[in-house]
């Protein structure tokens, strides 16, 4: 004999399904690596410190005519 299936859990169970799968390409397709994020972060960090090296202090007029 066959095996009674409830149709509401296995249409409900088909379509986690399908979600995991597309939520498996999209992962695929659009993310990155943990790896790939940390050396974003760390060059952007770098750059961030060689522009607030570089950064030089503005003198308003007033103080300059008392220095």
């Amino acid at each position: 004999m066959a095996e009674i299936v409830n149709l509401r859990r296995a249409k409900k169970a088909r379509a986690r399904d399908a979600a995991a799968q597309q939520a498996a390409e999209n992962r695929v397709r659009h993310g990155r690596s943990a790896a790939a994020k940390a050396a974003e972060r760390q060059d952007e960090a770098r750059r961030r410190a060689v522009l607030d090296g570089a950064k030089v202090d503005a003198v308003r007029g007033d103080e300059a005519d008392q220095a």
